[in-house]
């Protein structure tokens, strides 16, 4: 098995509001595919807080396991995305302590948000991206042409607009697009 290591490129609600269900898109260290996991509010908002490094009230579930594995003197190592079956993904938590590793089954929303705990490498199986991956074109993917045929970026449009095409965006499903729309924004402010 050939391993390729992801990152985190972003988290957007799902279209349908009523199912509670957001996009994890992970893209391709070294490369550009992107690779799209529905996961559920909570493991949203969990690896959310985390990477906003928002501290709750009381430990989230994903913080508990951390401070377990702690007081048993155990690391996560890293976290593979292993297998996608009728459109569901699988994964492992490979964790180790002194002497030995050990792989945990785990869904990836739960896998990821105790990766970013952390900070551990986050991996899929080459055949996996291969099948489930989206193939981007990023130096493409913010090029507009105006009306005088003129090429026109992210950073020619207003804050207004960006916001515009931040909420279309989201609104056609095109999370890698609002995610670099939204890095724009913020970019800015």
């Amino acid at each position: 098995m050939k391993k390729v290591k992801l990152d985190i490129l972003g988290l957007s609600s799902s279209v349908d509001s009523q199912t509670g269900s957001f996009a994890l898109v992970l893209k391709e260290n070294k490369g550009d595919r992107r690779l799209p996991i529905i996961i559920g509010m909570f493991e949203a908002q969990s690896i959310a807080m985390e990477i906003e490094k928002i501290i709750p009230n009381r430990p989230m579930t994903h913080d508990l396991f951390k401070s377990f594995l702690k007081k048993i003197n155990f690391v996560v190592n890293e976290v593979l995305i292993t297998d996608i079956k009728d459109g569901v993904f699988f994964s492992k938590i490979i964790i180790s302590d002194s002497t030995k590793k050990h792989s945990i089954d785990a869904r990836p929303s739960d896998a990821i948000a105790i990766a970013i705990r952390y900070k551990a490498n986050i991996y899929v199986d080459e055949r996996v991206l291969d099948e489930a991956g989206i193939i981007f074109d990023e130096a493409e993917v913010d090029k507009k042409v105006n009306d005088d045929g003129k090429v026109k970026t992210l950073k020619d449009f207003s804050v207004k607009e960006l916001n515009k095409k931040l909420t279309d965006s989201i609104a056609e499903e095109n999370y890698e697009f609002a995610a670099r729309v939204r890095d724009e924004i913020k970019r800015r402010n």
